[in-house]
This record gives C-alpha cells, structure tokens and sequence, in this order.
C-alpha cells in the first residue's frame, strides 16, 4: 500500500503531538500523586521545623509544616499584598519580616488579612510591638495570582509597603537583608494577628490526568485508523 506524502506527513506530525499530551498527563499525573503525598505527611506530622540561616529552606520540602521561631518583628517595614479576597471582600494580606534571634536573615509572617479602607490612599493601621517573642506558624508558598502584570512585584516607596505579588529577591533588597524563600503563615491563636483561614493548596488529582491522557491516546489512535482507512480508500481508486 502506498501513502502520499503529505497526509502521511501531516498524520506524524498530529500523531507526535497527541502521544506527547498524553504523556505529558501521566506525567503531571505522577507529580501531583507526589505532591498529595507530601501535603499528607506533612499536615500529619507533629514535628516543629527549626529555623536558621543553616536550615535546609527548601520551600517545597517544608511546606506546609510547622515551625517555631524567636527573633522580633522588623515593625518599621511591613509589606501589604494588595487585591486579597476574603469573603467577598477586597483586603490586603500583611506580611511582617521577622529577623530570627541570633540570625542574620529574616521571613515574612502573613498576620492575616484585614479589609481595604474605603478611600484607598488610607492604607490599614498594621502596627505591632517591636519586643522578643516567639511566632509558631505554618510554612507555605506565598499567594499567589492568575495573571502577572509588569512591575507587579515592584512594592511602593512608603511603609507600609503595598505590592501584588512577592519576589522574595525584591523584597530582600529593599530591605538590605536576606529573606527565607516562603512565608509563615501565623497560627490562629497567636497574638498581633489578623483575619486567618489557611487553607491547603488543591489540585487537580491524579485521575484526572490519567483520563485527560487516556483521551490523548484514544484521539492518537482514532488518528491512526482513520489514516488507514483513508489509504486504504486512496489506493482503491
């Protein structure tokens, strides 16, 4: 049987690209299998992450566990994430750099939401004591957003300082000292906080993936038998 050129070239080429989908499911399948796993065994555990400037602070091995710090509140510069929903209701997450004791880094510990003033020059009274105390909380990816805009992560010249989405790297450079690589997210009954419903990350679950790659490769071989089948019409004429 003879195939002519150009349909055959165009059924490999459509052929490559729906077996590559199909694989590329199973394996965002796997990942998020990993990353379930993960989210589970840390909520399980009781253990309490120390943290310091020696500490492995990869942010996704630690996320969503506990952890327990001394140090003190940078006061003078706290940082508002604007366009935070809470409710229904425009907010701003606060996130207040915490120097740990004996440290030369800091970490931002989301203090929770609280509303936007109504006339937004006004920006929230966020002020806290500037004393030793010890923070427990959750560590956790900072908020994210669907879409990023241009200069999104770039913070107003004023303090409180208001930005839309975190880069960590900005951040430290404005204030001259290293940041950890993920927030705290402050326990509920601590004091000095705000509005607080942590919530975990959801995902689309392995299944899902697998029937999306199942599909993939039914289109693939559909593909396929309509070729042949087109071929077969071809060569009896």
């Amino acid at each position: 049987m003879r195939f002519e050129k150009i349909p055959t070239l165009a059924y490999l080429a459509l052929l490559v690209l729906l077996c590559a989908l199909g694989t590329w499911q199973l394996g965002r399948s796997e990942e998020k299998r990993l990353f379930l796993e993960q989210q589970a065994l840390a909520f399980a555990s009781a253990e309490i992450i120390s943290l310091s400037n020696h500490a492995d602070i990869d942010a996704d091995k630690l996320r969503y566990k506990k952890t327990l710090v001394t140090g003190h509140y940078d006061t003078g510069h706290q940082f508002l994430i604007d366009n935070q929903i809470s409710a229904g209701k425009v907010g701003y997450f606060v996130l207040t750099p915490f120097i740990l004791q004996g440290e030369t880094v800091g970490v931002l510990v989301n203090r929770g939401w609280i509303p936007l003033n109504p006339d937004r020059r006004v920006l929230p009274d966020v002020q806290i004591k500037n004393e030793s105390t010890v923070v427990s909380g959750r560590i956790n990816h900072f908020p994210s957003v669907g879409l990023k805009l241009a200069g999104a992560e770039i913070p107003t010249d004023s303090w409180p300082s208001v930005l839309q989405v975190v880069d960590v790297g900005v951040l430290a450079k404005k204030l001259a000292y290293p940041l950890m690589p993920f927030q705290i997210e402050l326990d509920k009954d601590q004091p000095a906080g705000f509005k607080r419903e942590w919530q975990a990350m959801t995902v689309m679950l392995p299944e899902q993936h697998i029937a999306y790659a199942i599909q993939w490769f039914a289109l693939a071989i559909t593909l396929t038998m309509l070729f042949i089948w087109y071929s077969y019409k071809k060569n009896d004429k």
